[in-house]
């Protein structure tokens, strides 16, 4: 089982940053890949971008590549999302999510490849 609680969504104006992380409990954290997602109103949760279990391979969607970083400590049991050049419509709700893949290079990109859930952060960028 494992918990994750998301932290650090905001207010900001467009072309701003904002840090998003996200605290997982358990033992297990290095055996799971970790993906941000996103909900906006009336929209269906998208992938944002996930980091591979142990080798930090990362992978993100065509929108926020080169504005976004994702990041973990394993010994921490964090991963984080750091956003910058923000536009009004990375408005939503920011997700994380651990999966357990079969192997530790996979970088699962759909909400199904997931296994646990945090509760959201609402991230709201100002034109």
């Amino acid at each position: 089982q494992v918990q994750l609680v998301e932290s650090g969504g905001g207010l900001v104006q467009a072309g701003g940053s904002l840090r998003l992380s996200c605290a997982a409990s358990g033992r297990t954290f290095s055996t799971y890949a970790m993906g941000w997602f996103r909900q906006a109103p009336g929209k269906e949760r998208e992938f944002v971008g996930a980091i591979t279990a142990n080798f930090g391979s990362t992978y993100y969607r065509d929108s926020v590549k080169g504005r976004f970083t994702i990041s973990r400590d394993n010994a921490k049991n964090t991963v984080s999302l750091q956003m910058n050049s923000l536009k009004p419509e990375d408005t939503a709700v920011y997700y994380c999510a651990a999966g357990r893949t079969r192997t530790i290079f996979q970088l699962p990109t759909t909400p199904g490849e997931y296994d646990y859930w945090g509760q959201g952060t609402q991230v709201t960028v100002s034109s």
